[in-house]
């Protein structure tokens, strides 16, 4: 064999390596694997650490990246803001309790004793028996049962009427600074900031309800004073620090979960295995909402044990609270099924048994589908051929409009998860069907085709 064929077979053999016109010894063809096996394993690990890095901040950040967009979106939409405080006028503890608390002080500042005693005076003047003026000095109690009964029916009517209602949400709609001065400690309306406390205010109502008295013939209405107003929601000496978080999240607003998204975009795009980071990127952040429900259960309990129930019953102090977190819990909740859902696409789009039988079984079913189209005459053909062969475009384009739509989606629901999912679904099975309908025969993908077995001789 001649030097160019000895050349020619040293530098195609599988064992050999050529470098400046040389092939490499055993020792340095070693050394060579070595470090190139070595340098994969920092890529890879770097990979790895910069991945685990990414997801942890976002795991972090997602919990307040859902307190941040409730904060702004109580903020910024008057609307959103109205929807949410609109229910505490109606709850039937809140009623009781304002009604409770009115009647109480239209009552004490009548003074029901003196008037008595008054009459007592005048018949014992005017040389009544004295069993007579016992008796009108004894009237005390129920005179003042009576009036209780009748202040409480008056103020119970102005509770609970729908003129009480929408005077409420005309009041928080035109001073929406509530919830500021509730979330932040700026501004003022129906809800404010005391010092160390949270603080209903009742102007409104009073207002109504000294005229409605006046009206019915109780003059004594007209004196109730234009202090004390307010009924304490939330008493607590951290007021201050919490306020203060919450302008922070107030400033973050809309940017935090922006930002938690591209932590979870790069951390999966960074990954060796991208479809297993995503899964994690669900799970974890899934977990994360779990735990801002538990702490939204945990803070309730926290609030009920800071108000004092000679300030505010437990029941009504259970309704405001969860009147006023509601939408904080339902983001919560439409957060956590977006990461269940996510999860489970990733897993169905992996190898394991359980995916390959989800996606065999609905192949099989569309495809059977279209199949029996086609049989009785409704075929696709071209188009059905066209949709075949650009399946994963097609399926791409479904799943990027369904989750376009929920991101374009006004404060998506579970609700509303569930309708998006279930109309993505239903597209793909139908492009499915129209693929499987084209009328052409079943042809083996282009990964499938039969290899020529070349035998050695």
């Amino acid at each position: 064999m001649d030097s160019s064929g000895g050349a020619s077979s040293a530098s195609e053999g599988p064992d050999h390596r050529i470098v400046g016109g040389s092939p490499l010894s055993v020792e340095e063809r070693d050394e060579y694997e070595r470090l190139r096996e070595s340098a994969g394993v920092r890529h890879r690990r770097l990979r790895y650490t910069a991945t685990s890095v990414l997801l942890l901040l976002a795991f972090l950040l997602a919990p307040l990246a859902v307190v941040a967009a409730w904060v702004d979106s109580q903020v910024s939409d008057t609307d959103r803001y109205v929807r949410t405080v609109a229910p505490i006028a109606t709850e039937p503890s809140v009623q009781n309790t304002v009604t409770d608390r009115l009647t109480k002080r239209v009552v004490d500042d009548v003074d029901v004793a003196a008037f008595t005693a008054a009459v007592g005076r005048t018949l014992q003047r005017e040389g009544a028996p004295p069993r007579v003026v016992e008796g009108a000095e004894a009237l005390t109690g129920p005179l003042t049962s009576a009036l209780n009964s009748a202040v409480h029916d008056i103020v119970n009517k102005v509770v609970t009427s729908d003129q009480f209602t929408d005077a409420w949400d005309d009041a928080n709609r035109q001073a929406h600074a509530a919830v500021v001065k509730v979330l932040t400690g700026e501004g003022g309306s129906a809800v404010q900031a005391g010092d160390d406390s949270i603080d209903l205010n009742l102007g409104v109502v009073i207002d109504n309800v000294k005229q409605r008295l006046v009206d019915a013939g109780f003059d004594q209405a007209a004196k109730i004073p234009d202090v004390d107003k307010t009924i304490t929601l939330f008493e607590t000496d951290e007021l201050n620090e919490a306020q203060d978080a919450m302008r922070l999240l107030n400033v973050l607003g809309a940017w935090l979960p922006v930002l938690v998204l591209v932590l979870a975009a790069l951390a999966v795009r960074s990954a060796p295995a991208p479809r297993v980071a995503l899964m994690a990127a669900a799970i974890g952040v899934g977990i994360m909402m779990i735990v801002l429900l538990v702490g939204l259960a945990v803070m309730r309990q926290v609030y009920l044990d800071s108000v004092p129930t000679s300030a505010l019953p437990q029941d009504a102090a259970a309704d405001i609270y969860d009147t006023f977190v509601r939408f904080l819990r339902n983001g919560t909740a439409t957060v956590l099924v977006i990461a269940v859902v996510t999860a489970l696409a990733g897993y169905l789009y992996g190898p394991g048994r359980g995916a390959r039988w989800v996606r065999g079984g609905a192949s099989s079913g569309t495809g059977a589908t279209g199949r029996t189209m086609a049989q009785h005459g409704l075929r696709t053909g071209a188009t059905g051929r066209w949709l075949g062969a650009h399946s994963k475009w097609t399926s791409g384009i479904v799943v990027a409009g369904g989750t376009l739509a929920l991101a374009l989606w006004n404060y998506p629901t579970p609700e509303a998860v569930a309708l998006v999912l279930g109309i993505v679904v239903l597209v793909l099975a139908l492009l499915g069907i129209l693929a499987a309908a084209s009328g052409t025969a079943e042809q083996p993908a282009a990964g499938d085709q039969p290899q020529p077995v070349i035998r050695p001789r």
